[in-house]
């Protein structure tokens, strides 16, 4: 869902090989549940039925999001034959090596954010907004492209998600840009950037799981993103603006020293663009923060960490940015142990077997079973990268090879595809952080909130289903394996 850091080619599972799916897991299948595999959809419906239920009725708060995932792992064990088992998938689910990178950056992406924000880039981009009459739909669009510089150069859409609503939201608010559209614009860019980044774990594991290089994977995919996003910022253009433009609705001044704030922003992009971890990326970026803040004056000593004057109270900026992601990062626990009970049950292997039936007899009908199914398996899970991780070995390498495609083709037919809808339903990692984030915002400058279903209204993802519809339907942006100009590397170590 974003990113993928510090793996080593020990870390990566042989090209080929299936993990979950194969038929060893599951002829040592352990977990029983009453019924079958398929019992094991209910606790993943009773976690996404609290979400829509809270969200239908408006009632959205990301502690009230824990019940369902507490009430899931209820109803699972209830419906278990081996409740010791059990217990151990949901250990197996919590301790998952991708989930613990991940809220490893969620932590450190927080207090950048908070760094950013208090530093006072809010108040340099309200006065860029004044001075460069970048308003409404402008700086919606502005927004849009920010997110997807950011995403796409750390590989994180939740980082980008994170570190800009803080600091853009009540800025493009204050500026004339419609709430609801300048908050989906931020995700769409989130979107494009774990879609198209070297270092985000959908490109690493679409790559791997294809045997594909990836340069080649990056330069084929680079097409169909890139009219994504243009497709994005025309939407942006035309519906992102409307509101009215009040500097005096946020609590805060036009600065522009404020700016100084976006050298740690590119600090970051440019040190994840040079391969460099992301979490020492965020961490040189929060330093630097620190540095512009202390030498300039816009962060104090004091501000950054001091002790509290009683007991409760904040320590400061880094407390203040832990604490604003950790309610998601509960919810995110929770969603990997639901998600790991769908994969020991056997749901998931049993799902793929019954869909390698319908098996695709020419290219185009293969290349839509790939991109179907992985779109399928990502709307059931709460990351991306694990329904690429499930289909690339068990179908989408095997089809592909035998149409011929291109590894890279292959690759970018699942990654595409779990970058749509993945960015748009409510109980998915990113979009649970991009709410989390935007109700804690609003709160900060008594902001209008969106509604969480307002993820639905993505630009970047239903551009990017329909760019990946066509390509397939008519072949462009295709690559045969046997294509000299295209031709793989005889391995993808």
């Amino acid at each position: 869902m974003g990113m993928l850091m510090g793996a080593s080619n020990e870390d990566r599972p042989e090209p080929g090989t299936r993990e979950s799916g194969s038929d060893d897991v599951a002829s040592e299948q352990k977990l029983l549940m009453w019924g079958g595999p398929l019992t094991a959809l209910v606790p993943a419906a009773v976690l996404v039925g609290v979400l829509l239920w809270l969200s239908l009725a408006e009632r959205a708060a990301i502690s009230s999001f824990w019940v369902g995932g507490w009430a899931a792992v209820v109803v699972g064990l209830l419906l278990t034959r081996t409740p010791r088992e059990f217990a151990g998938t949901i250990v197996r689910g919590l301790s998952n090596h991708t989930g613990a990178v991940i809220i490893l950056a969620y932590l450190f992406a927080g207090v950048f954010g908070e760094l950013l924000a208090e530093g006072g880039l809010v108040n340099g981009l309200l006065w860029f907004g004044v001075e460069t009459g970048t308003k409404g739909a402008a700086y919606a669009v502005l927004a849009f492209v920010l997110s997807c510089i950011f995403a796409a150069g750390t590989g994180s859409s939740v980082g980008a998600v994170l570190a800009l609503i803080p600091v853009l939201f009540p800025t493009g608010v204050a500026l004339g840009a419609d709430p609801t559209m300048l908050a989906v614009g931020i995700i769409a860019g989130g979107a494009f950037g774990d879609n198209i980044a070297p270092i985000s774990d959908t490109t690493i594991a679409s790559a791997f799981t294809s045997e594909a290089e990836m340069g080649d994977v990056v330069k084929s995919r680079l097409p169909l993103a890139l009219i994504s996003a243009a497709v994005s910022m025309v939407v942006l253009a035309f519906v992102g603006g409307g509101g009215s433009t009040t500097t005096n609705s946020i609590d805060v001044d036009a600065n522009p020293v404020g700016l100084l704030m976006m050298i740690p922003f590119f600090v970051v992009i440019v040190l994840a663009m040079k391969r460099v971890n992301i979490v020492i990326s965020l961490i040189w970026g929060s330093l630097s923060a620190v540095a512009i803040g202390l030498v300039t004056g816009l962060l104090k000593p004091g501000a950054i960490f001091a002790i509290p004057a009683e007991r409760g109270d904040s320590s400061g900026i880094i407390e203040d940015g832990i604490t604003n992601i950790t309610g998601a990062i509960v919810l995110v626990l929770f969603i990997l142990a639901v998600a790991q009970v769908m994969t020991e049950s056997g749901l998931m292997l049993k799902l793929l077997r019954r869909l390698e039936k319908s098996a695709a007899r020419g290219v185009r009908s293969a290349e839509l079973m790939i991109a179907g199914i992985t779109l399928l398996f990502t709307i059931p899970l709460g990351a991306n990268a694990p329904a690429i991780l499930l289909v690339g070995p068990t179908i989408g390498r095997p089809l592909g090879v035998d149409k011929n495609l291109h590894p890279a083709r292959i690759a970018n037919l699942m990654d595409c595809a779990a970058n749509t809808v993945f960015y748009m339903l409510p109980w998915h990692n990113a979009v649970i952080i991009w709410y989390a984030t935007m109700v804690a915002t609003a709160a900060q400058y008594s902001l209008p909130l969106p509604s969480i279903a307002s993820a639905f209204l993505n630009p970047y993802a239903w551009t990017l289903i329909v760019v990946l519809l066509i390509s397939i339907l008519t072949g462009w942006n295709r690559w045969y394996a046997d294509d000299p100009e295209h031709a793989p590397a005889p391995s993808a170590s």
